[in-house]
């Protein structure tokens, strides 16, 4: 009888096992299907863009204060909160961090903007003399290559056809931008207070959140929004810290070597190297080409000094500050990095590993036990 005993217990405990097994492989496979099934949704949208492009940008541009000042409390709350665990009281860490923040910001922004705004007037003087310096070298790769088989030139001719029809899109909408200067001037009043509100009330906020949520999935949610935190957070931080260095430190060096536009081409190598492995390259390109319509030394110099504030950033900056923070295999940030250039271009890029990154969260929530 206490063998049959024992016998039926361990069926019992091996059935419960299965069980188990078979509800939390039911749960992963669930995740799974919803993240393909949102994938698929995202590239239908993106494919239909065209239809309702001007909605969005309308609601763009109603809630763009919102999502900017929710980043930037996002990437200011653990500082407010190490100060307030020195027992500062809360109101005054956020009134310290706010004031740093902002005055730091708008000291840059004061003494940036004039040159940024002279550097974009100068490009737009000089544009016809650098469309025929490029036109110049075009003609003289082609007789330099004059050897090789036509399939070549073939190739070339849509390399460059495709960085025109680029530079082109980048120029209009740059146009565009400054006509947009009223709406420009609101944002940068709004965002602040939105910010100071944020940073006041993130408790109350992520409280109002959860209550939304039936019962049922608030302590999944909660558990979700946490290992996001912890695993996408630190590296936001980290990576815009490094970009903004980058910039700084390619303006001084692109001033030094006198090549114009140093501002816009180091915000741009400061913004492109957000992408990992394939930013550097992308924020070289505009500079290299701005410097080859000064001389080939000069584009020389371009590239040298990309290359080497890079293996700054790589051998120094990055491992420092960044560290591995994701903890997600290069292949598959090379294979999200490829899907998001495809789908949205260097926005796409730029978002491929923090949506990557969230994606990895929500399998490894999927995979947890009810508790």
């Amino acid at each position: 009888m206490i063998c049959s005993r024992m016998r039926s217990g361990n069926a019992t405990a091996h059935h419960s096992r299965k069980m188990k097994e078979a509800s939390r492989l039911y749960r992963v496979l669930l995740w799974m299907v919803t993240i393909v099934v949102a994938l698929l949704l995202c590239f239908l949208l993106i494919k239909l863009y065209p239809f309702y492009r001007s909605f969005l940008l309308f609601l763009g541009g109603l809630f763009l204060p919102f999502i900017v000042a929710a980043l930037i409390a996002y990437l200011l709350h653990p500082v407010i909160d190490f100060l307030a665990a020195w027992r500062l009281p809360r109101w005054l860490s956020i009134l310290i961090i706010y004031t740093l923040f902002f005055g730091v910001s708008g000291f840059l922004v004061y003494k940036g903007f004039p040159v940024l705004i002279s550097q974009v007037k100068e490009f737009s003087h000089n544009l016809p003399a650098l469309i025929q310096r490029y036109d110049h070298y075009v003609r003289f790769l082609y007789e330099r290559t004059a050897f090789l088989p036509e399939t070549v030139h073939d190739q070339m001719d849509a390399v460059l056809h495709g960085l025109e029809q680029r530079a082109e899109g980048f120029l209009k909408k740059l146009l565009h931008a400054w006509n947009k200067l009223p709406q420009v001037i609101i944002f940068l009043v709004v965002t602040p207070v939105i910010v100071f509100y944020m940073l006041k009330d993130t408790d109350k906020i992520g409280h109002a959140g959860l209550m939304l949520l039936p019962r049922r999935y608030r302590s999944k949610v909660k558990s979700l929004v946490l290992r996001i935190d912890n695993n996408l957070g630190h590296y936001i931080r980290g990576v815009l810290l490094v970009s903004c260095i980058i910039s700084l430190l390619t303006w001084t060096a692109f001033t030094l070597i006198k090549l114009p536009y140093s501002l816009i081409l180091a915000l741009l190598v400061g913004t492109t190297n957000i992408i990992p492995y394939f930013g550097p390259i992308i924020g070289a390109v505009p500079a290299v080409l701005v410097g080859l319509t000064i001389s080939p030394k000069t584009a020389l110099l371009a590239g040298i000094t990309v290359f080497i504030i890079q293996l700054i950033e790589g051998n120094l900056l990055s491992p420092f500050i960044v560290g591995k923070s994701i903890h997600i295999h290069p292949l598959l940030i090379i294979f999200a990095l490829l899907v998001g250039g495809e789908l949205g271009g260097i926005i796409g890029m730029i978002a491929a590993v923090p949506v990557l990154t969230i994606l990895k969260a929500c399998v490894d929530t999927a995979k947890e036990p009810d508790v």
